[in-house]
C-alpha cells in the first residue's frame, strides 16, 4: 500500500489530527463566554476543561484510525487522507496503547476539573458519569464490536457532545446552574459541528458503503445528505437568531459574519461530486464554526461595554 508518510513521527502526528482541536474547543469557548456574562469565569476551570477536551478529541481521533482500519473503512478505495495504521507505519497494538494513554489523561484532567468545580456530591457523581460516557463515546464511535458510527449515530453524538453537553456542561461547571436559553446557541454549535461530520461522510460515502458503515449520507443518499447539510447550516443560524431575540443581545449577531462562508460551503458541497474536491469545504466549515464562536464572543464584549 502506498503511504503518505516518511516516518513514524509523521504518522503519529497525522494520527493525532491536531487540526480537529479548534472545532472541539469551540464548545468550551462558547460555554465560557456565557459563564463570563454571569461573572463566573475562572481561568483554571477553562484550562482543565480545554485539556480534557483536547485529550478526548485526540482519543477519538486515534480510536477512529484504529476502528476504521479494523472494520475496513480505511481501505485503498477511501478518498480521504491516508490514515496512520492504514499506512503500515503504526501497528494496531501501538495505536491501542496510545488510546489507553489519552483515555487516562482525559480521566485525570476531567476528575481534577469536576473536583475543583463541583462541591456538591450528587453533581460530582453526575459529571463523573458524563465523563465516563464521553470516554466511551470517543472510543466506540468506530471501535469495538458494535461501533455506533457504523449505524449512523455519529451525527447525534457530535450534536450532543459538541453542542448541548459541551456548551451546557461547561457553563454548569462554572456557575453550578443551567440557563436553558443558552441551549439555543449550543444547538447552533451542535448543528455546525454535525455539518462538518456530514461533509466528511459525503466525501467518504462510497468507501463507507463498501465497508458496511451506514453513515447518514449512506443511508439517505448524496442528494438528501446535501439537503441535510443545508438544514444544519440554516438551522444553526436560525437558532442563534431566536436566542438573540429572547436575550435582546443584538450584538451577538456579529457571529453572522461567518454566514457568507457557510453559504459558500453549502453551495460547494452541493456542486462538487468528486470526493477529493470536498476537502477544502470540510476545512472551511470547521474554521467558520470556530470563527462563529469568536465573533459571538466579540459581539458579547461590545454589548457588555455598551
Amino acid at each position: 500500500m502506498k503511504t503518505a508518510f516518511t516516518s513514524k513521527k509523521q504518522a503519529w502526528l497525522h494520527a493525532l489530527r491536531l487540526r480537529t482541536l479548534p472545532l472541539a474547543l469551540s464548545s468550551i469557548l462558547l460555554g465560557s463566554i456565557f459563564a463570563h456574562q454571569e461573572d463566573q469565569f475562572q481561568g483554571i476551570l477553562f484550562l482543565l476543561a480545554a485539556l480534557t477536551t483536547i485529550f478526548l478529541q485526540i482519543l477519538s481521533n486515534l480510536a477512529n484510525d484504529y476502528g476504521d482500519t479494523v472494520h475496513g473503512a480505511d481501505s485503498a478505495s477511501r478518498k480521504g487522507p491516508v490514515r496512520a495504521v492504514q499506512s503500515g507505519l503504526i501497528t494496531l497494538p501501538a495505536m491501542k496503547r496510545a488510546m489507553y494513554l489519552f483515555a487516562g489523561l482525559s480521566l485525570l484532567t476531567g476528575l481534577s476539573l469536576i473536583f475543583l468545580a463541583l462541591p456538591d456530591l450528587k453533581q460530582l457523581f453526575l459529571f463523573f458519569g458524563l465523563g465516563l460516557l464521553a470516554i466511551y463515546a470517543a472510543i466506540t464511535y468506530t471501535s469495538g464490536k458494535n461501533p455506533y458510527g457504523y449505524i449512523g449515530l455519529g451525527d447525534l453524538s457530535v450534536f450532543v457532545f459538541f453542542g448541548l453537553l459541551g456548551v451546557g456542561g461547561t457553563y454548569f461547571l462554572y456557575t453550578g446552574t443551567l440557563n436553558w436559553s443558552i441551549l439555543l446557541p449550543a444547538t447552533s454549535l451542535g448543528f455546525f459541528s454535525t455539518a462538518v461530520l456530514n461533509i466528511n461522510n459525503i466525501r467518504d460515502i462510497e468507501s463507507d458503503e463498501q465497508a458496511g458503515k451506514r453513515s447518514i449520507p449512506v443511508r439517505i443518499g448524496r442528494r438528501n445528505a446535501v439537503i441535510y447539510n443545508w438544514v444544519l447550516i440554516v438551522g444553526g443560524n436560525m437558532a442563534l437568531l431566536l436566542y438573540v431575540f429572547i436575550s435582546e443581545q443584538y450584538m451577538l449577531l456579529a457571529a453572522w459574519g461567518t454566514l457568507p462562508v457557510m453559504v459558500s460551503v453549502g453551495r460547494g458541497v452541493q456542486r462538487e461530486h468528486e470526493p477529493a474536491l470536498l476537502d477544502p469545504y470540510l476545512k472551511k466549515m470547521a474554521l467558520s464554526t470556530l470563527f462563529w464562536v469568536v465573533l459571538l464572543g466579540a459581539g458579547y464584549l461590545v454589548d457588555r461595554m455598551g
